[in-house]
């Protein structure tokens, strides 16, 4: 299963017809993403499951139906364990960025990371998953594809939020403070933590 987020509602990639409750089932064959959006839109549905036969081409087929944009990010941890958020548009999320031409996926998330937050002395720990959301700029829709790496700091310098891309906070914030950021997240971004 595959999920790509409209907010915080998720289209659910599955090979299973099920029986709908707060959700619509929808064929990847024969629709389109304007259908699929309108559903999204529908407070009675929490979701759109989009059923077809095989669940890699089905992801394919549906990264063909808008403009794709390739970002990566951290979960950054440092010595206390406390995890590295950024704030923007009233809502708390993990710093990431759009790859630059010929730049690698890491080398991405590690520049955009210490773009968006002002921590130096950053290393890879390991790769997470890859998420996927659709968001609008310049009135058309794009899905974002983030590759996610976990990584670590022991930075203890001053925080800098990247004013000039909306990141007004920069936090660490450790287990007693999650349970508050968690309320107020996006949903791609639940899954990481």
């Amino acid at each position: 299963m595959q999920k790509i987020f409209v907010g915080n509602k998720p289209i659910i990639l599955t090979t299973q017809v099920e029986k709908e409750t707060d959700f619509k089932n929808l064929f990847i064959d024969s629709v389109s993403i304007e259908k699929i959006l309108s559903v999204l839109k529908k407070d009675k549905f929490k979701a759109v499951h989009l059923v077809g036969r095989d669940l890699d081409s089905m992801l394919k087929t549906f990264l063909k139906f808008l403009p794709n944009v390739i970002a990566g990010g951290g979960k950054v941890l440092n010595a206390s364990q406390r995890i590295l958020f950024i704030f923007r548009n009233g809502k708390w999320d993990l710093p990431k960025g759009k790859s630059e031409s010929n730049e690698t996926i890491d080398k991405t998330a590690l520049r955009e990371v210490e773009e968006e937050t002002g921590v130096k002395g950053l290393s890879i720990t390991k790769p997470l998953e890859i998420t996927y959301h659709i968001f609008k700029r310049n009135n058309q829709h794009q899905i974002k594809k983030t590759y996610w790496f976990e990584m670590f700091s022991d930075y203890d310098g001053d925080l800098k939020p990247q004013l000039d891309e909306g990141i007004t906070k920069v936090k660490w914030i450790g287990p007693r403070k999650l349970k508050k950021v968690k309320k107020n997240i996006y949903a791609n971004i639940e899954s990481l933590i």
